[in-house]
């Protein structure tokens, strides 16, 4: 649709233009830096750095109805950098100019309802978030557009060239890293270092087919961590993982999605996804938080972090009941099923604690909370949910398991609607799923497969046929008739299907 077609009295805010003044703040002491060099960590003290529009309050002299017209007509019209994520410019990023915002088709993921068997599983009513629907099949492209584009802003505004963006990763960070790098031109070049032996083929693939420098080393994802933190540190690198302040504001779209699919009345949603450096759910409560001060949505959504009894130092931190008291402390993680959650000290934490402290003392009731699961039923969650017509990875699984805990828990009310996070495409993880069926998980994961959610491929070939068409031997003539007769029977056997 044209602009000129849109009522008159929306058309001047569709096209936005940049504008307002973005820093760094410190969470640590509170300092605030430009946004004129790559920063990550606060350089006076060390901290992880939120970004933050210092006029965001010009923002409600626009009223939540405009707002909520702006964005559903703008969704109308076929201007490439808004029709991702930043189609929430003024609430993402909006120093950054459009024809410096990189848009490869990320954002606007389906919202799904789970019919009625889940929902019959779970205790409640819910949808599944498929951001495995993104380019790189993964949620990772959210955060990634945003870091990108300002990235792209930052080269073109300081004549910079020859930058190499790096990130440590455990798949899907990787391979969004690397399929946006190569997007962008000669001007930018990618590397990851993955844990040895921690990635499925499937993510591999990705970042060496985008032509990504591809690293394995021994350890865990916190291990490449530290290696990359230091490379930051020390040399000229553009870190991409969600230490980056800007990969946060690009996640924060999946809450204005969520807010604008279900008409900005979120109050009875619950929000559940899983938490492993942390970045993703300090990026959804932080996008409500947003919407919530601006007048988008009159009410906060619960939000749900579920976490793997094998990594789950962001729970353990909330077991204490009294704020005074609480203390984290990172944990060693075990093999864990949901990859990109395997993670013992996400480096989002300080973010979690501050933004999780303000969405609470806004709400009249608490609103956020960590549940925990076993491996076992996010492999089970996994698999139950694929076999009733959805693509949910594991960690997707890991939602729905957690989903399931918080009805247990009473923490989820009748009449509340859940909103499950599957953060990536599940044939990501086609080898679990063999696993699974193959009851060859080794023993570390703790997952045995329930027996009737097992399914392998049954080889047809009557023993009363004496040839079978091949690849460059075709059968003809009476022996076609008689494979087809033959085949078709015994088929029809077993499937126990009655003649017409």
């Amino acid at each position: 649709m044209k602009i000129s077609q849109l009522p008159e009295d929306i058309q001047k805010y569709i096209i936005p233009t940049p504008n307002g003044t973005m820093l760094y703040r410190c969470l640590g002491c509170n300092n605030h830096f430009g946004i004129d060099e790559l920063l990550y960590t606060c350089p006076d003290c060390g901290t992880v750095l939120m970004l933050e529009d210092s006029s965001f309050d010009r923002y409600k002299d626009i009223s939540g109805e405009m707002w909520r017209r702006i964005f559903d007509y703008r969704s109308m019209i076929c201007d490439p950098p808004l029709k991702g994520i930043f189609r929430f410019y003024e609430f993402i990023a909006p120093i950054i100019p459009l024809d410096k915002i990189v848009y490869l088709g990320e954002g606007h993921t389906p919202v799904v309802k789970a019919n009625n068997r889940l929902r019959d599983i779970v205790g409640r009513d819910f949808f599944f978030k498929d951001d495995g629907l993104n380019p790189s099949a993964s949620f990772k492209d959210r955060g990634m557009a945003c870091a990108m584009s300002y990235i792209n802003y930052f080269a073109s505004k300081n004549n910079a060239g020859n930058i190499l963006a790096i990130c440590a990763s455990t798949g899907d960070t990787s391979a969004a890293a690397a399929l946006y790098a190569s997007y962008m031109g000669a001007f930018l070049k990618s590397a990851v270092i993955l844990p040895q032996g921690k990635v499925t083929p499937q993510q591999l693939a990705q970042p060496l087919g985008a032509g990504a420098k591809v690293m394995e080393i021994p350890g865990v994802f916190d291990d490449c961590m530290k290696v990359v933190e230091a490379l930051a540190e020390n040399y000229h690198v553009a870190l991409l993982n969600s230490k980056n302040s800007w990969r946060i504001l690009g996640q924060e779209s999946y809450s204005y999605e969520i807010a604008q699919a279900f008409d900005y009345e979120v109050g009875d949603k619950v929000i559940v996804l899983p938490v492993g450096n942390a970045g993703n759910i300090t990026a959804v409560m932080s996008g409500f938080l947003k919407f919530y001060r601006a007048g988008v949505i009159k009410s906060l959504p619960k939000i749900i972090g579920v976490q793997s009894e094998h990594a789950d130092p962001v729970y353990r931190y909330y077991l204490e009941g009294n704020p005074d008291k609480r203390v984290f402390r990172p944990v060693n993680v075990k093999a864990s099923v949901a990859q990109a959650a395997m993670i013992g000290n996400p480096v989002s934490m300080p973010r979690v604690i501050e933004v999780a402290n303000a969405y609470n003392s806004i709400a009249p009731e608490k609103k956020v909370f960590v549940v925990q699961v076993r491996e076992q039923e996010i492999m089970d969650s996994m698999i139950m949910a694929n076999r009733n017509g959805n693509v949910v990875c594991t960690q997707g699984g890991e939602s729905m398991a957690g989903m399931k805990r918080a009805v247990e828990l009473g923490i989820v009310k009748k009449d509340e609607t859940g909103i499950l996070d599957s953060t990536a495409h599940m044939l990501k993880f086609l080898s679990f799923q063999e696993k699974y069926f193959n009851d060859s998980f080794e023993p570390e994961f703790n997952v045995k497969p329930v027996q009737r959610l097992k399914n392998f491929p049954m080889l047809v070939k009557p023993s009363t046929l004496g040839k079978f068409p091949a690849p460059g031997n075709p059968l003809t003539g009476k022996e076609m008739d008689e494979f087809v007769t033959r085949m078709s029977t015994e088929i029809a056997g077993i499937l126990d299907l009655e003649k017409r």
